[in-house]
């Protein structure tokens, strides 16, 4: 636990040599104003503010071509309690090492954990800017016994919290297989019943220019659904440039993985994505993933492919694919590699 940021970073620190990142991919000066927003999709999912279920469902649609994330607002889940799991979120990696690892020490199998930078982190070569809890939460009556109890209202929260993005989430993926003219009900079920929480924490970093909370990467799920506060640090690759995706009060980040790539055979792209710090607060985030079973064959839908548009990519289970994607630190190349179908 001693190699958590957070128990050794403090302003003045010196960025340790295993956190500076090579030129090339460093982030640089970094600019959060209005001209680095790139216009991400902003989507109202109240129908009687958005005309209609059709135009909703064209406008995902259309940010998972163009964009592969985008934003929602009027979502259905309450702001109250997305402000009480974000208050308990950030209690939580304000503890001492000591008491953080306690709390993740509970679960004999080891799916609620806290780590930092990576879970590579021993193999390595340069470490992230990140602390992180992560654990199951579907069902809950199974996982949450393993939770931290300390925050005292953590497993109250989040278990509320949990169950209520997970209700948008499927409202979202239903919307997404009527816009990909797939069955109904086509997400449900083994792809999409192994959701999984993510607490990142990215402590104030004394040169945010030199450092990075989370390098380029797609995420290896269905889709994540991201809580991000009100600290800018997320930011979209998109035309060769780096983007913010600005937090706007409320509203979710929807981020498309790399199983709805493959299931869309690529009508809908990945976000490529990655997480910068800053020199003068911390930002602690949320994330949701929707993961499949392991044990389910990822592939392209059979109805969304024919003569004209042949399959991009392979089948494989779900496992394997995770397997090879951490151990390869989500190296994207390596990563088409893996699904491409002539590999």
């Amino acid at each position: 636990m001693e190699k958590l940021v957070s128990s050794w970073s403090t302003a003045g620190t010196t960025l340790p040599e295993s956190y500076i990142f090579p030129l090339e991919t460093r982030p640089g000066e970094l600019h959060f104003g209005p001209d680095g927003n790139s216009n991400i999709p902003v989507i109202d999912l109240d129908e009687d503010h958005n005309h209609d279920q059709t135009s909703i469902i064209q406008q995902i649609i259309k940010a998972g071509q163009e964009y592969g994330i985008f934003q929602v607002v009027n979502h259905g889940v309450s702001e109250e309690l997305m402000d009480e799991t974000m208050k308990v979120m950030k209690k939580f990696h304000e503890m001492p090492a000591i008491d953080k690892a306690r709390e993740c020490s509970k679960d004999p199998k080891m799916r609620c954990r806290l780590y930092t930078s990576s879970e590579n982190y021993s193999t390595e070569e340069l470490h992230y800017w990140r602390d992180a809890l992560v654990h199951p939460c579907h069902p809950l009556e199974e996982h949450m016994q393993f939770w931290p109890e300390n925050p005292t209202q953590y497993r109250e929260i989040v278990g509320k919290y949990t169950v209520e993005v997970r209700k948008l989430a499927s409202k979202i993926l239903e919307l997404i297989s009527q816009g990909l003219g797939v069955k109904p009900g086509y997400f449900s079920g083994e792809l999409s019943e192994n959701p999984i929480v993510l607490v990142n924490h990215y402590p104030a970093c004394p040169e945010p220019g030199l450092a990075l909370g989370i390098a380029k990467h797609r995420d290896p799920s269905v889709i994540t659904i991201l809580l991000q506060g009100d600290v800018p640090g997320l930011q979209l690759s998109k035309d060769g440039k780096w983007v913010v995706v600005p937090p706007l009060s409320h509203a979710f980040v929807v981020n498309i993985g790399y199983v709805l790539q493959v299931l869309s055979n690529g009508k809908l792209k990945g976000a490529e994505h990655r997480v910068v710090t800053n020199s003068s607060v911390a930002r602690t985030t949320t994330s949701l993933f929707i993961y499949p079973s392991n044990d389910s064959i990822i592939k392209p839908e059979t109805t969304l492919t024919d003569a004209c548009n042949p399959p991009l990519y392979r089948a494989f289970q779900y496992k394997d694919f995770r397997s090879y994607y951490i151990s390869n630190t989500a190296d994207a190349e390596k990563v088409h590699e893996f699904m491409d179908r002539h590999t």
